[in-house]
């Protein structure tokens, strides 16, 4: 079997996810042939040089401009003789139907799209993607959203065939360092609590929330010396660093970091602030390290968690706060939700049932002229 990927222009998640599948549909029993479809910076991610993938250079930027016309072109040369065509993200997604869909329906490849993100901006990305939605859920064979409310959002534009996608993280490597190094590293006193996130620094991710939340929580005197460690960085890491410093917050902002599994298993409870989220990978990763979570109740979030962690209303700051100062003081409820997030991360998917869905997918949407 021929596929072929296609993705746009992506902050990192996305291109990660497509890497991954690449290289897994590539391997093993049923190998299939890929191609990848996208902007030429993301070659070194999606289909490294001496992959087996073949990278075909294709700009599909995140916002509409004339060269999508060309980019179309380009997806239709593509699209011919490949089995399958698997779009991913809504902008590329749509590109995708309108390329596939202008070839001949004898021959005409199936269409799979999976949808990453959920829309958000002011009326007038609303409305456009509203159109590219519509696109998508009537063009596409079948339609993958990484949380359930996309799933019922493609079904309400239409989608016939829907279902939720399944998005791993990658497996995390022991951690390198103790506890005590981390945390001496980070400027935590002895006894002090240490609060990690591990978050892209984009509005996504409800770093206002954060700063919120560490403002309450530097007012209660039973966490004096508290560290809030944010791992990551974004367009919006001045904007926070500015608050920061203004506010005194206990906030550090660690930049991007290749310790990622130090900083969660040396953390007293992980937490997530994002306004949504699809299959939040820090947070799956905090999990398989046996980490306390509290979280925002924030898209696909608790599809991921399930009863492993504290789940509190997206932007209410108080109840956040509230959340992470009761598991601080409570080291038996820490205790117990670390269990917990252990036996959760063993039930989440693994790469072989993405490889396994794929297969699913991409065989059994059925072939339809529109």
């Amino acid at each position: 079997m021929r596929v072929l990927q296609v993705l746009g222009s992506s902050a990192g998640g996305v291109s990660r996810h497509v890497a991954q599948i690449t290289r897994a549909l590539g391997e093993g029993p049923g190998r299939m042939t890929v191609h990848v479809a996208g902007p030429p910076e993301l070659r070194d991610v999606v289909a490294p040089s001496g992959g087996a993938a073949v990278f075909h250079a294709t700009p599909i930027a995140d916002r509409p401009r004339p060269a999508d016309v060309a980019a179309v072109r380009r997806l239709r040369a593509l699209s011919q003789g490949a089995d399958v065509v698997h779009a991913h993200g809504l902008r590329a997604g749509a590109l995708a139907v309108l390329a596939a869909r202008s070839l001949p329906p004898r021959g005409r490849p199936r269409v799979v799209v999976t949808l990453h993100n959920l829309p958000v901006g002011g009326r007038a990305i609303q409305a456009v993607s509203t159109v590219l939605e519509l696109v998508v859920a009537r063009g596409a064979d079948e339609v993958l959203g990484v949380s359930g409310d996309l799933v019922a959002r493609a079904r309400v534009r239409g989608a016939q065939h829907a279902r939720r996608a399944l998005v791993p993280a990658p497996p995390l490597p022991e951690p390198g360092r103790g506890t005590a190094a981390v945390r001496a590293e980070l400027g935590v006193g002895p006894g002090a609590p240490l609060v990690v996130s591990v978050a892209r620094l984009a509005p996504q991710k409800g770093l206002g929330l954060l700063a919120d939340a560490a403002s309450l929580l530097r007012s209660v005197d039973a966490l004096d010396g508290l560290v809030w460690a944010l791992a990551g960085d974004g367009p919006l890491d001045g904007e926070l660093r500015s608050r920061i410093e203004e506010e005194d917050l206990p906030v550090r902002l660690l930049g991007r970091r290749e310790d990622v599994a130090d900083l969660l298993a040396a953390a007293d409870v992980v937490v997530s602030t994002a306004v949504w989220e699809g299959q939040p990978i820090a947070v799956q990763e905090a999990l398989q390290l046996g980490a306390p979570v509290v979280a925002t109740d924030a898209g696909g979030t608790r599809e991921v968690t399930g009863d492993a962690a504290v789940l509190t209303p997206v932007g209410d700051a108080a109840a956040l706060a509230s959340a992470v100062a009761g598991l601080l003081a409570d080291p038996s409820r820490r205790a117990a939700l670390a269990a917990a997030s252990r036996a959760r991360a063993a039930t989440l998917p693994r790469v072989a049932d993405v490889v396994e869905q794929l297969h699913d997918v991409y065989g059994a949407a059925p072939q339809r002229s529109r």
